[in-house]
């Protein structure tokens, strides 16, 4: 897919304008909120009439408003699922996923199978449901699968763990990166959690107030330092992706890289799992010799990359080559940063306890590439 667009929205506290062009599959948008995310996909979805400028999606002009080109939403081939889902509440599961078919008869790409559809979502036994009985979870899961069944030739999805609490945020981040690797539609994701980005977009797009302030692949977005007002005190969640090795008790280890295993909490991993785990960055120790005696099960070798200081910034900031795909990011004092004599080329070792690590997201099969 090649998306380009470079458009104009005024909104009641600022104008958005965003100008990107990308041939990647999975786009992301973050930002916090009143950013805009959400104006954009509205205006892809062609919801919006008072955007102007281009949006081109593979060569196909969806709008021109100096040539007078605004395709509507139905010849678009759009699967868009907003914020408040738009379910039909007088309506079964069934009824509703299969609302939009008729559309996807008629679609270019083709749509995929409904049983595959919902059986990849798990949604197989609740079709003759109310949608008014389901869950949060379970809600979104219908209108993804509605916009799947569609036969879109791209995928709007705006941030669909909102408002979630984290074991049913894991299990839709789960159903997210089956649908994915099972369907492989193009998607523009939105989203202010780091995470999501990181494990979902190759591709992402910093919004603040109405401007792109950043634009990527979410391992070098996230460590601008333009961007690191918006992370907050405590920084950018590092997230770590592998397979899953070993399965002992209430602990797992996961192979992240050749020689990097990461011991991490079980919390219904099992062997050959695929594994997308978290630590935040001030959860990191670092040491200059190996410790002895400590109850920390996680100690790495790592080399320090860079060491960002800035006045009146908040922590320093530590990148780690840890042998991951991704640098890792350590917060510590300027105390300690003086006590360690930090800079570039020193070789530490990274103590992090199994607790301090989440599971974010796990699925059966292979290691995940990087």
């Amino acid at each position: 897919m090649t998306l380009a667009i470079d458009i104009e929205v005024k909104l009641p506290r600022f104008t958005l304008a965003v100008r990107w062009s990308s041939a990647a599959s999975f786009l992301g948008i973050f930002g916090p909120s009143g950013a805009g995310k959400t104006t954009i996909l509205e205006t892809l979805a062609g919801l919006r009439r008072d955007a102007s400028g281009t949006i081109a999606c593979d060569g196909r002009t969806w709008l021109d408003t100096a040539a007078g080109v605004r395709l509507p939403p139905e010849e678009r081939g759009v699967g868009y699922v907003p914020q408040d889902l738009l379910l039909f509440p007088h309506r079964s599961v069934l009824a509703n996923v299969t609302a939009g078919r008729r559309r996807a008869d008629g679609a270019a790409s083709g749509a995929p199978d409904v049983r595959r559809v919902l059986q990849v979502l798990e949604l197989q036994e609740m079709c003759d449901r109310s949608v008014t009985a389901l869950s949060g979870g379970e809600k979104q899961r219908v209108a993804l699968a509605r916009a799947l069944c569609s036969g879109p030739g791209l995928l709007l999805l705006d941030e669909p763990v909102a408002g979630l609490d984290r074991p049913l945020r894991r299990r839709v981040l789960e159903y997210l990166l089956a649908v994915r690797e099972e369907f492989s539609i193009p998607t523009v994701y939105v989203s202010h959690e780091v995470a999501d980005m990181r494990m979902l977009c190759s591709e992402v797009a910093v919004l603040s107030e109405g401007r792109v302030l950043s634009l990527g692949p979410p391992k070098d977005v996230f460590m601008a330092q333009s961007v690191a007002p918006m992370m907050g005190d405590v920084g950018s969640e590092n997230v770590l992706s592998g397979r899953v090795v070993e399965v002992a008790g209430d602990t797992a280890v996961v192979a992240v890289a050749a020689g990097l295993n990461v011991r991490v909490p079980a919390e219904g991993l099992r062997a050959g799992f695929r594994a997308w785990i978290g630590v935040d960055p001030q959860d990191l120790i670092l040491a200059l010799t190996p410790p002895e005696g400590i109850s920390a099960r996680n100690v790495i070798r790592a080399r320090v990359l860079q060491v960002r200081d800035d006045p009146g910034a908040g922590p320093v900031v530590v990148l780690l080559d840890a042998g991951a795909p991704e640098p890792l990011a350590a917060l510590i004092t300027r105390d300690a940063k003086v006590g360690l004599s930090l800079t570039a080329g020193v070789s530490v070792h990274l103590l992090a306890k199994v607790g301090s690590f989440r599971v974010i997201a796990a699925l059966p099969g292979a290691a995940p590439q990087a």
